[in-house]
């Protein structure tokens, strides 16, 4: 990836339009309907990290240099990445993954979908030859970029690493590159490919809010070469990170006895949740433990249906019988307005 020379020309400030819908927002919703919602559209942790006391200098003083770095090692640690990697933190994956199209000469990139639509969306925009896949490819020829989303977002896919590192090999030997999303990847850190990065034409995106059910506080982060993670970095310009999220963010990366014991619970959570389904009915396809992804032959109804008890989930236009399921926090609650749902609709 190189960053462009050529700068583009101002444009009028204003507010972005949103043309890719995502989970998370309950503004319309709360509107049309009254009541309280349980929010199931997204798939953050219902069981956020303890957010520990933070020091009156998180709020009044500019993030500095020292905290930074202390964050950029826990999270190496906590990923498990070489101390050559390059490492970059973000105001939450989302910003990186705007940033990489337009660090990037024009690409033929290859996304495997289906997946996270802001992928797709972004690297068109740039004005990137974009090709998204529902299965592996038989091969990378043609391909300058491949990104995959690993463990994948909605229906839980991980490649093996085997595989992953083949892919690599043959993409960097020609100059390509492998950017992996692995957003979901702490709850399954046996998928991670974090150990090789650092490595050149590699790519690996890490979240910190889904995991640690703190999505507001916007933290992410960039493993990758060193030229790289300095671009990212040079891109955001200083003071990307916020104050409080330095100081929460090292806590908690650094928490690995919470970690251990937070996995364990979100399998045990995730399995119940299946089972559960199933005494129902309903067909869970795969998903990972942050997330359940269901079959629903009238996935649409469905949500409707399911809006009238105040259960917000994520349903597909190009899959219109998947509906995605985020675990609840308040598991009763969600399992009693399920089953008034189903009294009056035909699965």
């Amino acid at each position: 990836m190189k960053q462009d020379s050529t700068m583009a020309a101002a444009a009028p400030v204003r507010q972005p339009v949103q043309t890719v819908a995502h989970g998370g927002d309950l503004s319309g919703l709360r509107a049309a309907y009254a009541g309280d919602w349980l929010d199931l559209s997204t798939g953050i942790n219902p069981v956020a990290y303890p957010v520990p006391p933070l020091t009156a200098e998180a709020w009044t003083r500019l993030p500095g240099a020292e905290e930074l770095a202390m964050l950029l090692e826990a999270a190496r640690q906590a990923y498990g990445a070489p101390v050559e990697a390059g490492i970059v933190a973000v105001p939450g994956t989302q910003a990186a993954i705007q940033l990489l199209p337009r660090l990037s000469a024009k690409s033929r990139i290859t996304i495997l979908g289906p997946t996270y639509a802001e992928h797709a969306h972004v690297w068109r925009a740039a004005g990137h030859d974009v090709t998204e896949l529902d299965s592996l490819p038989g091969n990378l020829n043609g391909i300058d970029v491949l990104l995959a989303v690993n463990p994948n977002n909605p229906d839980g896919r991980t490649l093996g690493l085997p595989l992953l590192r083949r892919w690599h090999a043959e993409l960097s030997t020609r100059g390509g590159w492998l950017i992996l999303d692995e957003a979901f990847a702490d709850v399954v850190p046996e998928a991670s490919l974090d150990m090789d990065a650092g490595k050149p034409g590699l790519v690996i995106l890490r979240s910190f809010g889904k995991f640690f059910g703190l999505a507001g506080l916007r933290l992410g982060f960039v493993l990758g070469p060193p030229a790289l993670t300095d671009a990212i970095a040079a891109a955001l310009g200083p003071w990307a990170v916020n104050g409080p999220a330095l100081e929460i963010g090292t806590a908690a990366l650094r928490d690995t006895a919470w970690q251990t014991a937070m996995r364990d619970e979100l399998r045990v959570r995730s399995r119940r949740f299946d089972q559960a389904m199933r005494d129902r009915g309903i067909h869970v396809l795969g998903g990972t433990p942050l997330f359940r992804l269901a079959k629903i032959n009238d996935a649409a109804g469905f949500a409707l249906a399911l809006r009238g008890q105040g259960i917000h989930t994520r349903i597909f236009e190009a899959q219109p019988q998947w509906m995605r399921f985020g675990l609840p926090a308040d598991e009763a609650e969600f399992w009693r307005r399920l089953d008034l749902v189903l009294k009056g609709f035909s699965l």
